[in-house]
């Protein structure tokens, strides 16, 4: 019997997939994803915007474009040899790079723990870093940030907490301050090693309700503790890092409650467009927390924790078949929202059938500005009407 490369790589990769599901389960681990060994496709290129689109549960919170690696990508994007640097992964196939930077342009990764944070407990953060030897340089003050709210910007420098006030009828100041990452690499332990992995690492106590993470230098070149090694190439204009292998686990919580399981099912968290709340045939049901790139169809990672309840489901009743209902607020011409919806709704079937639903178990339709659940006076009844739906077809 003759087994191709092509199927023996493809049961490799899935053998490695549930093998770091696993470890994240067993460990008690808040973090999807944590070795970053889950995605959509294998990385092709360095990309300006980032690749990490096609990665499980992770995403760039900044215009600073994060890079994914794997050795299933392409020479650019290969390990333990890439366009950036050579290193085997600390854990599993794949791991991702940031600038941390002598600069303060500035590379971030971001995703949504399992479960918010509880008020009073102790929580350990770990992550890996090695910095890429074609650096010009090496810093100290690489962190984790958690908050309650996803945070962001459209810059590509230094993250910064933006606080907006009315200060006047139609006046709005923003003020800027630094964010203070729970956890922080020493600023005495310059982070210089490009053969192996540092591990960076604390303890914290959480004020509640945090439920983002994000990873990566929150401080100006100023302040950063930034060291030139002879060692280097110099082929970056900045302090590059390798990430891999995060973690954030509760120190007390067993002791504390002895019913306390990490949420590793997913169930979808959905909102009822009729009365009946059962699932059956006729059912329609909103996903939200779907999110696309401003006028586009291209899924971003956010959507991550809604996507895998809704495969839950999916595997939750095999025989199920649905219809994926795409839908936009009331700006812009008819044909062009009735594409951008039909697109988008496309783009979840595409997710779905690239995690192993049968495709002829889905379908998809566009609707457009023609079904409005709310007004489309007010940016919050917009915000409502730009949903995704899946539509019970059959049972």
């Amino acid at each position: 019997m003759k087994i191709s490369w092509t199927f023996l790589l493809f049961v490799f990769s899935l053998l490695s997939v549930v093998k770091a599901q696993n470890r994240d389960v067993l460990s008690s681990n808040l973090v999807y994803n944590s070795s970053f060994e889950e995605y959509r496709e294998c990385p092709r290129k360095i990309d300006a915007l980032g690749t990490l689109t096609i990665v499980d549960a992770w995403y760039q919170p900044t215009a600073g474009s994060a890079d994914y690696y794997n050795t299933c990508g392409s020479r650019e994007c290969g390990v333990p040899k890439n366009k950036l640097g050579i290193q085997e992964p600390h854990w599993g196939n794949g791991y991702c790079g940031i600038y941390c930077s002598k600069t303060d342009y500035r590379e971030y990764l971001q995703t949504q723990l399992r479960e918010p944070l509880r008020a009073g407990e102790m929580y350990r953060v770990a992550f890996y870093v090695s910095l890429s030897e074609y650096s010009s340089g090496s810093v100290a003050t690489i962190g984790a940030l958690f908050t309650t709210n996803r945070i962001g910007d459209t810059v590509r420098s230094v993250l910064m907490d933006k606080q907006h006030r009315q200060i006047a009828p139609g006046i709005v100041q923003t003020l800027s301050s630094f964010f203070e990452p729970q956890v922080v690499n020493d600023y005495e332990r310059v982070l210089t090693d490009t053969k192996g992995w540092t591990l960076v690492s604390g303890v914290f106590t959480a004020k509640g309700g945090e439920k983002f993470l994000t990873i990566g230098n929150f401080y100006p070149a100023s302040q950063s503790n930034v060291v030139d090694i002879d060692s280097l190439t110099y082929l970056l204009p900045g302090a590059y890092y390798y990430i891999d292998d995060v973690s954030v686990t509760c120190l007390g919580c067993r002791d504390n409650d002895t019913s306390f399981v990490p949420d590793t099912s997913y169930s979808v968290a959905v909102e009822k467009t009729s009365d009946d709340d059962s699932i059956k045939a006729g059912a329609t049901f909103i996903l939200h927390d779907i999110f696309f790139d401003y006028d586009k169809a291209l899924l971003l990672q956010q959507s991550y924790n809604e996507l895998q309840g809704l495969l839950e489901t999916l595997s939750r009743y095999p025989s199920m078949k649905i219809e994926i209902r795409g839908h936009t607020d009331g700006h812009g011409s008819i044909d062009y929202n009735q594409r951008l919806s039909e697109n988008r709704a496309k783009a979840v079937v595409d997710y779905l059938v690239s995690k192993g639903i049968d495709p002829r178990r889905l379908q998809y339709k566009g609707f457009g500005k023609s079904q409005p659940i709310d007004t489309n006076a007010t940016e919050e009844g917009r915000a409502r009407n730009r949903r995704v739906e899946f539509y019970i077809i059959s049972m």
